[in-house]
């Protein structure tokens, strides 16, 4: 177990080395964001002045700080599919050489993809603060709610971070099962991106679902971390909310982990 920690911490480090090299992707990917959230505050300023804004659960500002966050966090614990190299592994048949390795498949892959998520986050994500930051106060980006709930943001971020690996790798292991294509694993990634608050906050749904929406897994990636961020989320149901990201993360290391052992044992490479 020490020397698979070992192992996989310096599998780590290289990895975020290595994503950091990637500035034009990420300086693109970041004008995409930044497209993307200006495009969701239009949106949320007309359904907040035309619209009956009394009974959202989210203002105006606060719903433009939830679609900034979202642009900035989303490299780091959105749902974007598979790390490209480790589906190429799959499709390629190379997982019989990481097989090889005197390493626990899934820890090796699952610092692989952290470090991949790591490595890509800081470019973007300071960019895109620094145009939310700087724009007028009616689009831009807002102070935190309060410095408790800005406390509560970060420890839920470090929560959320892991919940999304562990997602991953949950679809990484799908895919290992599947051998007509990406279909079943895409249709995954868009259910979490609906149900974590990617396209729409979640407290702007129908107030009968949000008991619902507040429990199922994906609300730990992005929807609770923002929701402390903005104050939409008491305090003191801060420790429930992150409790309840822990209990998905533990759910999907569990279910990953036994799935992965099932594939492996019953995995056929064809080629020569």
């Amino acid at each position: 177990m020490r020397r698979t920690f070992r192992a996989c911490l310096a599998l780590f480090k290289i990895r975020v080395a290595e994503r950091l090299q990637y500035r034009a992707a990420a300086i693109a990917n970041s004008s995409i964001g930044i497209f993307w959230g200006l495009i969701q505050i239009v949106m949320f300023t007309v359904f907040y002045t035309y619209g009956n804004p009394d009974s959202a659960a989210l203002t105006l500002p606060q719903a433009i700080t939830y679609a900034w966050l979202v642009q900035i966090l989303l490299g780091l614990i959105g749902i974007n599919g598979i790390d490209g190299d480790l589906r190429e592994k799959i499709v390629s048949g190379d997982v019989a050489l990481e097989l090889c390795r005197p390493l626990d498949l899934y820890s090796h892959w699952f610092a692989r993809m952290a470090a991949s998520r790591v490595g890509g986050f800081p470019y973007r994500a300071v960019i895109t603060l620094a145009v939310a930051v700087f724009l007028p106060a009616a689009l831009g980006l807002s102070a935190p709610g309060s410095a408790l709930g800005f406390a509560l943001f970060l420890l839920s971020i470090c929560t959320a971070f892991l919940l999304a690996i562990a997602f991953n790798m949950l679809l990484v292991t799908v895919r290992m099962g599947v051998n007509w294509g990406d279909g079943p694993v895409w249709m995954l990634v868009v259910v979490a991106g609906v149900f974590s608050g990617t396209y729409l906050p979640l407290p702007l749904w129908p107030d009968f679902l949000q008991p619902v929406l507040m429990f199922q897994p994906f609300a730990g990636l992005l929807d609770i971390p923002l929701r402390l961020y903005v104050g939409n989320i008491p305090t003191g149901d801060a420790l429930r909310a992150i409790c309840i990201q822990l209990l998905w993360t533990a759910a999907f290391i569990g279910l990953g982990k036994a799935l992965m052992h099932r594939q492996t044992s019953r995995l056929i490479v064809q080629g020569g």
